[in-house]
């Protein structure tokens, strides 16, 4: 059984792919790309999957205001898949704050580079404090 964090991965990993197929208008569904991914049925994916599927728009938009003269669409799409995945967990889960913050954080120290991983962080932290 994997663990939270490594789950956390695979829901990167799921909608880096979704955005992938998005940006070239390539159609899918989106529990064949979790499946894909996932190989065993979770319900924690596919609430972050959905949620942040959902909420993109919002999320974004939370993104944007906190992303200091940048945009969401700049970043890298691991980047924003991390950046969405925290600010969904932030504001739409029972996940403790702190926790959100670490593992976005942890995930983009292993998948980002350095000063998108300090932006990842400051961003929620922000977030976080304006809640």
């Amino acid at each position: 059984m994997a663990n939270r964090s490594e789950l956390r991965q695979q829901c990167m990993t799921i909608l880096y792919q979704i955005e992938i197929y998005n940006k070239n208008h390539i159609p899918y569904n989106v529990d064949e790309v979790i499946n894909e991914v996932a190989k065993v049925e979770n319900e924690f994916i596919k609430e972050i999957v959905y949620g942040v599927i959902t909420y993109e728009p919002e999320l974004d938009k939370i993104a944007n205001k906190y992303l200091d003269g940048w945009t969401i669409d700049r970043l890298g799409n691991t980047d924003k898949s991390i950046l969405r995945i925290g600010i969904f967990e932030l504001l739409y889960t029972k996940t403790p704050e702190v926790v959100a913050i670490n593992e976005a954080v942890e995930l983009a120290k292993t998948y980002s580079d350095d000063s998108v991983r300090k932006m990842i962080n400051g961003v929620l932290d922000k977030v976080y404090h304006n809640k």
